[in-house]
């Protein structure tokens, strides 16, 4: 973080948000934010005299994430509250939103898309307006988007329940949202971990790798540019989302231009990943149909409807009853024998010094969830996922609305 440059970046004065991403509520190598990577974050912040009391971890929601399950299941509210930071879900009712006119003016004629795919405008969370964030991704491919990084870890903070929406011009959003990011953050600061790497039909359905390291830039575009290259793309040919942003000049998105320091060795490897298209899920497969392919026309306008649940109660069942215990498990088993998954197993109990972990623990036999305990988590899920969708939400709000 130093190395980065982040004290110049990073307000002391100001409360920062630690934008944690939660791709999974189970946890699963390379898919969310690690408990080190938290930990590391919050420990330098402390070290380097930052004000507790001005840090707050940061979780969005999504109708077929469960946040606070996931929170626990990674072992991030665990480290929160061991450092006794305030932990902010900004769904919650005490939250309150503003429109996008209100909280960036005249910057909104210049989106990209956002004004066509919400043409009465959108929200985003007020307490945004003035704060630092510090993004928390990790290095993993992404079915819509090629790879994920701090750019798409602000499309869950920005954006509200309706975020799909986007999904048809996702790179031209995760853009907008760059330049949203740039007018109402007090600093934009990123930290990926990439100790598991996800390879894949990402950001669930991986093949995670030990790659042991960790990136942090205050240039959000540069340290996505920099993830790409790792993982064998070119950023500006592979990843659209990077090339528009390096072309407005909102970032640096050719690592020839980039200035790296720390690990020359790491900064010099290519992990030759295949890539999220080389072997997709039908859950991929089928959102690509219907986003931009011969599905779009006859599905995706019920995506904007009060049939919108159809699809959230899908991916539900194919990831979370389906394709984690079936085939995860296998892949979840084999991460957890590298020293990072030892670490990840006893991380409560885990030790650091001023450089890491030197005692990472033993494998814990029988960590990994059996079939049935997880179709029972699976139901639960899909429970909340139905009950808490927004279209559903909205209906019984006005339901509980009083007669005029």
């Amino acid at each position: 973080m130093n190395l980065a440059g982040y004290q110049e970046v990073v307000a002391r004065d100001a409360d920062t948000a630690l934008k944690v991403n939660i791709s999974w509520h189970f946890f699963y190598p390379g898919s969310s934010t690690t408990p080190w990577q938290l930990e590391g974050v919050i420990r330098a912040l402390l070290r380097d005299g930052y004000d507790r009391h001005l840090l707050h971890a940061c979780h969005n929601r999504t109708v077929v994430i469960d946040a606070r399950l996931g929170e626990r299941e990674n072992k991030q509210v665990q480290v929160v509250e061991a450092h006794g930071l305030r932990n902010v879900h900004l769904y919650e009712p005490s939250e309150e939103w503003v429109h996008i006119r209100d909280a960036v003016g005249a910057l909104a004629d210049k989106f990209l898309c956002l004004n066509e795919v919400y043409p009465r405008g959108f929200s985003i969370p007020r307490r945004f307006l003035g704060e630092n964030v510090i993004h928390l991704p990790t290095v993993k491919t992404h079915v819509f988007t090629t790879m994920t990084g701090a750019m798409k870890n602000a499309f869950g903070g920005l954006l509200n329940e309706r975020r799909h929406w986007t999904h048809p011009v996702i790179h031209e959003t995760l853009v907008d949202l760059l330049m949203i990011q740039q007018k109402i953050h007090r600093g934009v600061f990123a930290v990926m971990d990439g100790t598991f790497a996800g390879d894949g039909p990402g950001p669930r359905c991986m093949i995670p790798h030990v790659k042991n390291v960790l990136l942090a830039s205050a240039d959000q575009v540069a340290i996505d540019a920099a993830a790409a290259r790792l993982m064998g793309f070119d950023p500006l040919r592979d990843v659209k989302f990077i090339r528009l942003a390096h072309e407005l000049g909102l970032g640096c998105g050719d690592p020839a231009q980039i200035e790296f320091v720390g690990d020359a060795e790491a900064i010099a490897e290519n992990w030759h990943f295949v890539g999220p298209f080389h072997q997709m899920t039908f859950a991929a497969r089928m959102q690509h149909h219907i986003y931009w392919g011969r599905l779009k026309r006859f599905v995706e306008w019920s995506l904007k409807t009060w049939l919108a649940p159809w699809a959230y109660i899908a991916s539900v069942i194919y990831h979370d009853s389906f394709w984690y215990p079936v085939l995860g498990r296998a892949r979840l088993r084999q991460a957890l024998r590298s020293s990072w998954g030892r670490l990840f197993q006893n991380f409560e109990n885990a030790k650091p010094d001023a450089t890491g972990y030197p005692d990472v623990g033993q494998e814990i036999p029988g960590l990994v969830r059996g079939f049935l305990r997880l179709s029972w988590m699976a139901l639960k899920i899909l429970g909340t996922c139905i009950k808490e969708a927004p279209e559903v939400a909205a209906r019984r709000r006005k339901r509980a609305e009083p007669a005029a």
